[in-house]
């Protein structure tokens, strides 16, 4: 099971690696669509989340206090769900669509990661292949 619990973990957390190198290497495209969406200090904005994503990826990968670190991630996903995706702004149909699309998603890998952290936080050092035990003890 610590090799499934393993590989799930380095799948889950692809998505967030590859977008917290394109906040902290295009920070600033990326910050101008983040001012497009209406988003105040858009550019600290944009690095602040890359380097959180970053930090709550690494943590659930590499077994370092990994219920932390999905903690990290659902800090970053719910308030980018609600301000960069707010779909109940846009009035063209296929916008509209495609941010219901990324806001959903968010959500979903919210609870993904809140899952995850009762998971680490539970299992506690029987999970095995991580280099610390979590943080927080739901034991």
């Amino acid at each position: 099971m610590d090799v499934l619990v393993l590989i799930g973990r380095i799948l889950f957390v692809v998505l967030f690696l590859s977008s917290a190198v394109a906040h902290l290497t295009q920070s600033r495209s990326m910050a101008a669509y983040a001012t497009s969406r209406g988003l105040p200090a858009a550019l600290p904005a944009t690095v602040g989340s890359g380097v959180l994503m970053l930090a709550g990826a690494l943590s659930v990968v590499l077994g370092v206090w990994a219920d932390l670190g999905a903690l990290l991630l659902v800090v970053f996903l719910v308030p980018t769900a609600l301000l960069m995706h707010a779909f109940w702004k846009e009035t063209e149909p296929q916008n509209r669509q495609l941010e219901m699309i990324q806001f959903f998603k968010d959500l979903s890998l919210a609870g993904a990661s809140l899952m995850l952290l009762a998971f680490f936080a539970y299992a506690g050092d029987d999970l095995g292949l991580t280099i610390t035990g979590p943080l927080f003890d739901l034991g």
